[in-house]
């Protein structure tokens, strides 16, 4: 068997931007992959315009061998972009390898052990009532975590205004109200998409009393794993960390270190499932567990199922289509066969490879226009983080 091309397939879907990338060869057998850098799509694709020529004529069961040469086959390896052409790739891979071998992903990585992948429910919330109305809705119908995702600032504008005092201090009352709504049996935790600072992240967990919280993600930037571990002595609620590392060296300090309690692994940006087993394998040495990062799209998904399913150290995948919140970036017109969700968790599919397909007709009909990610600035004018 032989890699005859790798095509790419840029898509807008529900308002956002999606990188799909297949992967064919000799025999008919082809794979899809994903990229997670939503926004520089074509920083993406220009990375896999240079690794083509490397992958055409080249053994696709060779995996472990083709993300070698990819990563260190130039002086300057690594990246997010060029990691996310390479998780892309390897998934693909992997899709194809299961679907010659005539077994699922799983079964690659040492088989399941586990027969469903349970989700935690990301709920986005603009006020106090719509935050506790939906936290309700969540669980009464079966959702037992919840990722908050703070959105007051927004104007329904593309430059909105966040002062991170101002929403530390009306974020911190609302939590401490839902927590008393719906009790302790749920967990909670907080992605504050590094828009706050070392001091801010430690003045709004101090505004909440002990226990009102589970975890808070990626309060700060990730950047310096040195300013985080100062941060983790300061604090006593656990961290999230790692959606948007490139590699297992970018995690080993927040792993080595105990500075992160889950890793927020993103199979389509880490390097593919070949690096985000190695991640997996060293979080669970170190007792951390993973709760991967998951927005993008059904690819991902599927793909973070299969590694989901032969980790023994997964704790909750992350769902954007909720009961309360469906973005649409499932859109069966796109992927004609997908993961369902039942309930609040994923069967884990017995089909060879991913068990996905993607409407590559479709995507090429629409075409694909780029999407930028929001900006938030501060009253003085000046930027800051979304």
């Amino acid at each position: 068997m032989k890699i005859t091309d790798v095509k790419v397939f840029p898509v807008n879907i529900a308002g956002r931007s999606q990188l799909n990338v297949k992967i064919e060869t000799n025999t008919g057998i082809y794979g899809w992959g994903a990229s997670g850098i939503t926004g520089r799509e074509y920083a993406v694709i220009g990375a896999i315009d240079h690794f083509r020529p490397l992958l055409v004529g080249r053994n696709p069961m060779q995996i472990g061998a083709i993300w070698q040469d990819l990563y260190r086959g130039q002086y300057f390896e690594g990246g997010r972009v060029l990691t996310a052409a390479i998780s892309a790739i390897d998934i693909a891979l992997y899709d194809i390898k299961g679907k010659a071998l005539n077994v699922p992903v799983y079964e690659l990585l040492g088989g399941k052990q586990r027969d469903y992948v349970e989700c935690f429910a990301s709920l986005l919330f603009s006020s106090k009532e719509e935050l506790i109305e939906r936290a309700k809705v969540l669980i009464k119908e079966g959702w037992q975590m919840l990722r908050l995702a703070p959105a007051e600032y927004e104007e329904g504008k593309y430059n909105s205004i966040f002062e991170p005092r101002e929403s530390i201090a009306i974020i911190a009352d609302w939590i401490t109200e839902l927590r008393k709504v719906v009790g302790f049996k749920p967990t909670i935790g907080i992605d504050y998409h590094h828009r706050l600072s070392v001091p801010e992240t430690v003045s709004f967990l101090q505004r909440m009393p002990e226990g009102t919280l589970d975890f808070i993600e990626e309060p700060i930037r990730d950047e310096s794993p040195e300013v985080y571990q100062e941060l983790r002595k300061m604090v006593n609620v656990p961290f999230a960390i790692g959606e948007e590392f490139a590699s297992k060296w970018q995690f080993l300090p927040y792993i080595e270190k105990n500075i992160t309690q889950f890793a927020r692994i993103d199979v389509c940006n880490v390097g593919g499932i070949t690096e985000a087993v190695k991640v997996t394998n060293m979080a669970e040495a170190h007792y951390i567990d993973l709760l991967p990062h998951n927005p993008i799209g059904p690819i991902c998904t599927a793909a973070t199922i299969h590694l989901a399913a032969a980790s023994p150290n997964f704790t909750w995948l992350e769902e954007m289509n909720t009961p309360v919140e469906n973005p649409g970036l499932d859109d069966v017109n796109y992927y004609t066969k997908q993961p369902k969700l039942e309930g609040n968790r994923y069967k884990v599919s017995d089909e060879p490879g991913l068990g996905i397909e993607f409407n590559e007709e479709l995507a090429l009909k629409e075409g694909f226009k780029p999407v930028e990610t929001p900006r938030l600035i501060r009253k003085d004018g000046s930027f800051t983080n979304w």
